[in-house]
C-alpha cells in the first residue's frame, strides 16, 4: 500500500511540472478618436489659456522651440489669428509619446461646438476650423406659474433661454409677461442640441408652445414660411401670426438714453435746437445689436457723425437705421432676419457714450417708432392655411398631451 501511495505521489508531481503557467490576461487598448486624430498616438494634454498667457508660451511649455514657433505664426497669420486666444478658453495639445513629449499640434476650442487645429508635426503646418458633430433632441416640457416664469423654468432645470424665448420672442405681442397670474400654464416641444450623445450644448427652434393665461389659451408652431430664406414664423393655431412686423428695441436688456425729440436743446452747442431723429438705447460696449425686423443691407458703412452704421430696407414703406457700432456684421445685400445680429454696441462718430442710435423711416421720412402703431408681420399667403393646418394637427395633439408638474410649488 506504502508502494502504490508512493507511485502516486510522483506521478502527480511529474504532471504538475509539466502543467503550463496560467498566461496573464491581456485586455485591449481601446481605440480613441477625436479631432480627426488617433489619441492613442500621442500623449494628450489638455490645459486651459491662463490670463496673460499668449500662443508662444503655450507652444514653449510644451517643448516647441522658438524657431517652429516663428515658422507657425508666420505661416498661420492669414488664416488665423493667435491673438484671438481668450483666457479661460480650453485647450488640447498632442505631443509625441517618446521621451521629448514634444507638441505636435495645437487645438483651440472657440466653443463646446468650435474649434481650431494648427497640425505643425511635418514641414507643412495645416490650420483646419471645426465643429463636433451635433445631434438634435426633440424634448417637451411644462410648467405652473406660482411667482415668475423664470423661476418655473429654473425650478426644473431647464435651459433660461426657453424664458427669453417665450416672454420676448414668441408670446411678446399676445402676453404682458409682467402681469402673470398664479397658475398660468405652460407647455412645449423643443428641439435640445448635444454633443458626444450626452453633453447638452444649447437650445435650438421652440417647435410648440401653448400658455394658458388668465384661463385663455395661447398657441404657438413654428413653421416655414419663405423656403427661399429658410424663414420661419409662429403662428397660432387658427394660422394668425404672432409677432409684430418689427422687435420693440435692436438692443436686449437696454435702456433708453435719449428719445426721439424734435425740439431737443444741446447745452454744448449754446442751447441751441439740434433736433435728434433717432431713439438711443445705452449698453456695453460689444453688446450685439439686433436687426428689428426682416430685409435686406441697403449701405453698411463708416460715415462722419453716424460713425460705422447699418441701414436695412425692409419694404416699400419701412427702413432703419443703427449708428455707433464699434463693429459691423452685416454688408450691402445680405438679407437678414428679424433677431439676427448686425453690429456690436460701440461710439464711433459723435458719441459721448456706448450705445445705438436707433432710427426709423416711413415713407421716407424719420419718425419715432415708440409712438408708431407698429403692423403685424404679414399674414400667412390664405393658399397655405390647409397645409399648415395639416402640419400642426399631430402636433397640436401631442403639446396637449404633454403632463404638468406633479409639485406645482416651483419656486
Amino acid at each position: 500500500m506504502k508502494k502504490l501511495f508512493a507511485l502516486l505521489f510522483v506521478v502527480l508531481s511529474i504532471a504538475c511540472k509539466n502543467e503550463k503557467p496560467e498566461e496573464p490576461l491581456i485586455i485591449p487598448e481601446k481605440i480613441v478618436y477625436e479631432f480627426g486624430y488617433k489619441l492613442n498616438d500621442y500623449k494628450v494634454i489638455n490645459d486651459t489659456i491662463k490670463s496673460g498667457e499668449n500662443f508662444s508660451e503655450i507652444l514653449t511649455k510644451n517643448k516647441v522651440d522658438y524657431s517652429k514657433i516663428y515658422e507657425i505664426v508666420t505661416k498661420t497669420k492669414d488664416s488665423f489669428n493667435i491673438r484671438s486666444l481668450r483666457a479661460g478658453k480650453p485647450y488640447t495639445i498632442l505631443a509625441k509619446k517618446d521621451s521629448t513629449q514634444q507638441a505636435q499640434v495645437f487645438i483651440y476650442r472657440r466653443s463646446k461646438i468650435e474649434y481650431t487645429i494648427i497640425d505643425f508635426k511635418d514641414s507643412t503646418i495645416i490650420v483646419h476650423n471645426g465643429k463636433k458633430q451635433v445631434k438634435t433632441v426633440i424634448k417637451t416640457a411644462s410648467g405652473i406659474i406660482t411667482t415668475h416664469l423664470s423661476h418655473a423654468i429654473k425650478s426644473q432645470g431647464l435651459n433660461p433661454y426657453l424664458t427669453y424665448k417665450m416672454a420676448d420672442d414668441i408670446f411678446a405681442w399676445s402676453i404682458d409677461f409682467s402681469k402673470l397670474q398664479k397658475n398660468d400654464k405652460f407647455r412645449l416641444i423643443y428641439e435640445q442640441f448635444y454633443i458626444e450623445d450626452t453633453i447638452p450644448v444649447g437650445i435650438g427652434k421652440i417647435k410648440a408652445a401653448y400658455f394658458e393665461h388668465n384661463d385663455v389659451p395661447f398657441y404657438a408652431f413654428n413653421y416655414m414660411v419663405d423656403s427661399t430664406h429658410k424663414a420661419s414664423d409662429y403662428f397660432d393655431d387658427k394660422a394668425n401670426v404672432l409677432r409684430r412686423q418689427f422687435l420693440k428695441m435692436p438692443v436686449k436688456f437696454s435702456r433708453i438714453s435719449s428719445k426721439y425729440n424734435l425740439k431737443r436743446r444741446i447745452a454744448y452747442y449754446g442751447n441751441k435746437i439740434r433736433p435728434h431723429k433717432g431713439t438711443d438705447y445705452a449698453a456695453p460696449i460689444g453688446t450685439p445689436i439686433e436687426a428689428t425686423a426682416n430685409g435686406t443691407v441697403i449701405e453698411s458703412r463708416y460715415a462722419g457723425g453716424n460713425g460705422n452704421y447699418v441701414k436695412i430696407r425692409h419694404n416699400g414703406t419701412y427702413s432703419t437705421q443703427y449708428l455707433h457700432m464699434s463693429k459691423r456684421a452685416v454688408k450691402v445685400g445680405d438679407y437678414v432676419k428679424q433677431g439676427q445680429v448686425i453690429g456690436y454696441i460701440g461710439m464711433t462718430g459723435n458719441t459721448a457714450g456706448p450705445h445705438v442710435c436707433y432710427r426709423f423711416w416711413k415713407n421716407g421720412v424719420q419718425i419715432d417708432p415708440l409712438k408708431e402703431k407698429l403692423p403685424n408681420a404679414e399674414p400667412m399667403n390664405k393658399n397655405k392655411i390647409p397645409a399648415y393646418k395639416k402640419y400642426i394637427e399631430p402636433i397640436k395633439i401631442q403639446l396637449d398631451s404633454i403632463a404638468y408638474p406633479h409639485n406645482n410649488i416651483l419656486f
